[in-house]
Order: C-alpha cells, then sequence, then structure tokens
C-alpha cells in the first residue's frame, strides 16, 4: 500500500518557468529580480512598510532578535509550545526566555498571562501564531506598549492569516514568515522579515547584508559601502525567490485548496468530536485563517500513541508536533524547572494529521478513515478493561 505522507512539495504554477528565468538573467546569488518581486507582493498583500526576504523563518528570527537590541540578562516572553527557533534566536544574543502558558482553546500564548510574567528585565515579547491562527494581538500590543517592550510575531505558520482585519506579520513590531516545504507557500527553505516600524528598516537591510551598508550603496545614498555593525549573509538564494515568486502568485488558489482539505477534515470527523472522543481545532471569529495545519486532540498519550503507530501501520505518516521548549535537555539548563499544565497536557495529547496542496480525496479518505477506526477501537478496549 502506498504510503501518504506528512507533508508533499509541490508546483502550482510557473515556479520551473521562473527559475529558468533566474538562471537567465544571471543573478542567482540574491536580491535579484524575484526576490524584490516576493517582498513586493508581501509588502502590497500585507500591507507591511517593508519587506526583507531571508533564507530562512530561523533567519528572520535572529535578524528580528539582534533589532531588539537584547543581551545578557535581558529576558524575551514567549510560549515554550513553538519550534525552537523561537527561543533559540535570542538565546544567540545572550537572552533567556520567559516560558508562558499557552491558552486551551487556541494553543496561542495566554495573554492574559503575559504581564505577571514581565520584569524589570524584559526586552521583548514575541508570540506565535500557531496553525495560523492568531494571537490576541490587540491586548498584547497594549500590554507592550505600556511597558515600553517590543513585539516580535513569529508567523512561521501564519503566512496569509488575518487578526481583526490585519495581516499576522504585519502587528507587532516585527514579523517573520516561512516558506520551508511544510508551509502554506513553499521554496524548499526561505523566509522573510517583515518591518512594521519604520525606524528599524536601515538597520535590518545593514544586519541582513553582512554588517554592510551595501543597499544605501546601491542607492546613491552612500558614495561607497563598508562595515557598519555585526551582520550575517541573511539574503535568499534568487533561485529560491524564483520558485517562491510562482507559488505567491497563486496564493488565493493555494488557499482555496488548503480550505477544502481542512472543512473535509472538519466535517468527516464531527462525529467523533460529538462523542467526546476528540477536539477539533477552534477559529476565533475575529480571526481568518490560513488552513496551515489539521490537528486533533484526544483524551491521553496514551492513545496518541497507539493511534499514531496504528496510523503508521496503515501507512499513514500522521505526527505529534512540538515537545514543549522549557521541558528539553536546552530548556531545562536555562530555565530551570518550569511548570506549565496547559502546555504539558495538550502537546501530550495532540495528532497533526497529513496536510498538503496536491492531496487527493482518497489519501485523505484513508487518513480519515485510520485515525476513525484507530481511536475508536482504543477506546472500546479501554471500555473492556
Amino acid at each position: 500500500m502506498e504510503t501518504i505522507p506528512f507533508n508533499k512539495p509541490f508546483i502550482a504554477g510557473k515556479e520551473l518557468y521562473y527559475i529558468a528565468q533566474a538562471v537567465t538573467m544571471g543573478n542567482l546569488s540574491g536580491d535579484g529580480y524575484f526576490t524584490k518581486k516576493c517582498a513586493q507582493i508581501l509588502q502590497e498583500r500585507f500591507s507591511v512598510p517593508k519587506v526583507l526576504m531571508t533564507p530562512s523563518c530561523t533567519a528572520s528570527l535572529e535578524m528580528a532578535a539582534q533589532l531588539c537590541d537584547v543581551g545578557p540578562g535581558d529576558e524575551v516572553i514567549m510560549p515554550s509550545y513553538t519550534f525552537v527557533s523561537t527561543a533559540s534566536a535570542f538565546v544567540r544574543m545572550g537572552a533567556t526566555p520567559v516560558f508562558v502558558d499557552i491558552r486551551p482553546d487556541t494553543l496561542n500564548i495566554d495573554e492574559t498571562l503575559i504581564e505577571a510574567a514581565i520584569t524589570p528585565r524584559t526586552k521583548a515579547i514575541c508570540v506565535v501564531h500557531y496553525a495560523g491562527v492568531a494571537c490576541e494581538m490587540d491586548l498584547i500590543m497594549e500590554i507592550a506598549r505600556r511597558h515600553k517592550l517590543r513585539v516580535v510575531e513569529d508567523a512561521a505558520q501564519g503566512v496569509n492569516s488575518w487578526y481583526n482585519g490585519r495581516a499576522l506579520g504585519a502587528i507587532g513590531d516585527l514579523g517573520c514568515y516561512s516558506f520551508h516545504e511544510t508551509k502554506n507557500y513553499i521554496c524548499g527553505e526561505g523566509g522573510a522579515l517583515c518591518i512594521n516600524d519604520p525606524e528599524l528598516i536601515q538597520r535590518a537591510e545593514i544586519i541582513r547584508d553582512k554588517g554592510t551598508n551595501r543597499q544605501r550603496f546601491f542607492r546613491g545614498e552612500v558614495d561607497k559601502y563598508t562595515w557598519v555593525e555585526v551582520g550575517s549573509s541573511y539574503v535568499p538564494s534568487e533561485i529560491c525567490s524564483a520558485f517562491l515568486y510562482g507559488q505567491l502568485e497563486e496564493m488565493e488558489r493555494i488557499s482555496q485548496r488548503r480550505r477544502q482539505i481542512y472543512d473535509e477534515y472538519a466535517k468527516q470527523l464531527q462525529d467523533l468530536e460529538s462523542q467526546g472522543l476528540i477536539r477539533l481545532p477552534w477559529i476565533p471569529a475575529n480571526c481568518d485563517s490560513n488552513f496551515h495545519l489539521f490537528y486533533v486532540i484526544v483524551e491521553s498519550q496514551a492513545l496518541r500513541d497507539a493511534v499514531l503507530e496504528q496510523m503508521r501501520q496503515d501507512s499513514v505518516r500522521a505526527v505529534f508536533h512540538y515537545v514543549p521548549l522549557h521541558s528539553s535537555p536546552k530548556g531545562r539548563e536555562l530555565v530551570g524547572d518550569v511548570s506549565l499544565p496547559v502546555t504539558e497536557d495538550l502537546s501530550s495529547r495532540l495528532i497533526r494529521m497529513p496536510f498538503y496542496y496536491a492531496m487527493t480525496e482518497e489519501e485523505q479518505q484513508r487518513a480519515i478513515d485510520s485515525l476513525t477506526i484507530a481511536v475508536v477501537q482504543f477506546n472500546a478496549t479501554a471500555a473492556i478493561h
């Protein structure tokens, strides 16, 4: 039986044609025609003052951390239920993550717990928009402004998601996007930094271009470019940007297809939720999701592990998601023993379903049937014992 993968890269439009064009134009090292066009699309669609394309969301987060001027002794508030890059970007600068628990409904940072975590050492708040569903940004921004803190949006999963009519990544001081092959719009590895505070634009360009003022030189603002700050090579390959441009052109079609897949999962799994056997995702009314992923939450870790094993035997590659950072070896080294009960509970019971643009109806039905049978059988066996 053919395996249903967790993810499958896809071509939506003219990606390969644009790669050939990029080669013909003769500027593959970055910041060529397609890199600029990708940034332009994101700026215009999401109303961002300046977008800089990067090799990855990790690179964007590292730039954001440097722009926040964090260093040894500083603290950055963030959720523990996230990918390692959220924390490591700030830890690289010498800052300490302060992990806050998540909401049980959206699995986003619990905005009601943020203020209590603020100390005189707090420098920034880094929120993570899990599954493309927005954090409660109005309150978070109000808290940040009152305490004079920077806000970074880790919107790796949130490209083309919205909160109260504003694009994720366009609300905080800085926003970080991912175009990794598991995301909605892909180029293998890629990212973008959204700069919503115009005062940070010039410095961001310098950090991105190895710490030089080369972009100002190209614009004729200085007569030569030189090293002016610590930076790195955060410019993506033009080949990746060419592929991504082909995807961004098809953004609406890709979004519509992902919504179809999401809605089919929700429709067919509704009965299991009605029986109290699983919990489905929830999207608040003021949030417009990009339908990045679909998860279910089961009643125990034992059930999750049993279901994942059964699905593996059925050649369906479902997965669990993050191991909470505060419980990881490096997390414990940085923050010691921290209790985050909601994070610990939900992370141990979550199953992430296969989800990709080219998923066929047959593949999705197999995934649904495999999950359903495994959950029902486990609960039937548990009831007997």
